[in-house]
């Protein structure tokens, strides 16, 4: 797939035409990548915050507590990405009232939660995961210097956690980041809807072609960096 589109993109320099319409467009084409790297950063950044909570909920001893988290984690880890993202586009409301305010709702806002609501239930499986793997001396221990099960999880159990979590994680951030090429079916000026209007304003099946690839070769040089280093932190923190 990288070799195909390193190609794709090495012939089209070699029309000088091609090469200057591209060039044109590839400002108009950064500027949607960029609400690509924003939609993804909030969302894992709300996914992480709802996931570490609802991963400690799974783990809890009370079934009241434990039986919600473990509802919307089984619920929203088999939901279609695009099929949350129309969701939230339609259900949340285009502005809303703050102080006799009315403020925009923008899509990309609503797109960033399409996207939260999934990353939280996968970051929960990998936070429970994660304490799960701990030794079950290290609760004795922290139980025997008389520290409750809420601070045992808080100073000691999840400082280790994080170690082993981070892999995972930054494959779900990886995931996450390509799924926001989602958003351009709601509107959202992303990498894809901008793609899609510079194809239909210059109507060259070459340049078409040519800037689907540079599309393509956006996300690979963003998400490939991400996936190897992802690969070298699994085995340095690999059990030995």
């Amino acid at each position: 797939m990288a070799l195909a589109a390193g190609s794709g993109l090495f012939w089209s320099f070699l029309d000088a035409r091609l090469t200057r319409d591209l060039l044109d467009w590839l400002p108009y084409l950064a500027s949607g990548f960029v609400m690509n790297v924003l939609i993804s950063v909030l969302a894992m950044a709300l996914g992480t915050l709802g996931g570490v909570v609802l991963g400690a909920m799974e783990l809890s001893n009370a079934r009241v507590v434990r039986a919600p988290a473990v509802a919307y984690v089984q619920l929203f880890r088999n939901a279609p990405h695009l099929v949350l993202i129309f969701a939230t586009t339609y259900i949340f409301p285009f502005e809303i009232v703050v102080a006799g305010s009315y403020l925009p709702f923008p899509d990309w806002l609503k797109a960033v939660l399409g996207l939260a609501v999934p990353a939280c239930a996968y970051v929960a499986e990998i936070v429970r995961g994660a304490i799960l793997s701990v030794p079950t001396s290290q609760w004795d221990a922290a139980r025997g210097s008389g520290l409750s099960r809420g601070q045992t999880l808080r100073w000691i159990i999840l400082p280790q956690c994080l170690r082993r979590a981070l892999p995972p994680w930054m494959n779900l951030y990886a995931s996450i980041t390509m799924s926001t090429a989602l958003a351009s079916l709601v509107g959202v000026h992303e990498l894809l809807h901008a793609a899609t209007d510079a194809s239909t304003a210059v109507r060259r099946d070459d340049f078409t072609i040519a800037v689907y690839l540079t599309v393509l070769a956006a996300f690979f040089l963003f998400c490939f960096p991400i996936s190897r280093l992802t690969r070298r932190l699994e085995r340095r923190f690999a059990p030995r």
